[in-house]
């Protein structure tokens, strides 16, 4: 199974080095010098991590195939993957995409709310994307509040949306009459 592990960011310089987005809580295993990363889209690849550094809490690198700023450019938005075992130790607290993408989200009364099609990583905190029943996309804080359970075993998530998140939920409007 792949796991993804960074995305290329911008470019910095004129040697090739780019940003990378860091997916992972072991970036100096799995993103060190030496390392070879498979890539998605995987004709971006095989990329050989030739240096490392962090500026600013960003980690850069430079690739051993690319040597100019065109060729860093070329590969932004490209995801680096690494061949995980599923017997992998995780941290307990964490969740990989492909274990969420496909499971039922519910309801905490066990009402389809839709599927997880997707999880985006954004700075606060990551999203649950949703597919409802009617093709509407809902993307959900994925925060314990609101994703109150996630259950592999029996391949649903308990969202307990705040009213209107999702598109089948009453919302009252007030009509604006005493």
């Amino acid at each position: 199974m792949q796991l993804r592990v960074a995305i290329i960011g911008q470019p910095h310089g004129l040697k090739g080095e780019v940003r990378l987005d860091v997916r992972t809580d072991s970036p100096e295993q799995r993103l060190g010098v030496g390392a070879v990363l498979e890539t998605e889209p995987p004709e971006a690849g095989p990329l050989t991590i030739k240096k490392s550094r962090v500026y600013k809490d960003s980690l850069f690198v430079a690739f051993e195939e690319v040597n100019d700023r065109t060729g860093a450019e070329g590969l932004r938005g490209v995801a680096l993957v690494i061949e995980t075992d599923e017997e992998e130790e995780r941290d307990d607290e964490g969740w990989y995409r492909h274990e969420l993408v496909g499971l039922e989200a519910l309801d905490p009364d066990g009402y389809t709310l839709g599927t997880v099609t997707d999880l985006e990583t954004m700075p606060a905190q990551d999203l649950l994307v949703v597919e409802e029943p009617d093709g509407k996309i809902t993307r959900v804080p994925f925060v314990q509040d609101i994703v109150t359970e996630v259950d592999l075993e029996d391949g649903c998530v308990i969202i307990d949306a705040p009213p209107g998140l999702f598109s089948d939920e009453d919302i009252i409007i007030a009509d604006g009459e005493d």
